[in-house]
């Protein structure tokens, strides 16, 4: 069953995005083949990152953990407040996947 990261940025951090967001990218391409979705959680106007979505193809809570541990923004100290859960795809790519 695979993990749901969500994190919360710190007020006051598009400096510390802004730094770290190519090496940030970078992480995510480098391990595209372990995310199912990732994204940047965005303000009600849709104008400013405010914290982060992923979803984690594993299993493994430690190995959810090391990958968001990893992460150049988690090094630079971005979030506030971080979520790991395990996540039941009910729904995925717009199709059920399980009987409700």
């Amino acid at each position: 069953m695979p993990y749901a990261i969500i994190t919360q940025d710190k007020p006051e951090c598009a400096s510390i995005r802004e730094e770290h967001g190519a090496a940030h990218r970078q992480y995510l391409e480098e391990n595209k083949g372990r995310l199912l979705a990732a994204g940047a959680m965005l303000d009600d106007s849709g104008d400013r990152p405010c914290g982060s979505v992923f979803l984690i193809d594993t299993d493994d809570r430690a190995e959810a953990e090391a990958f968001l541990e990893a992460d150049p923004f988690t090094r630079a100290g971005l979030f506030t407040s971080v979520t790991i859960t395990k996540w039941r795809k009910a729904f995925f790519n717009f199709e059920r996947l399980i009987d409700l």
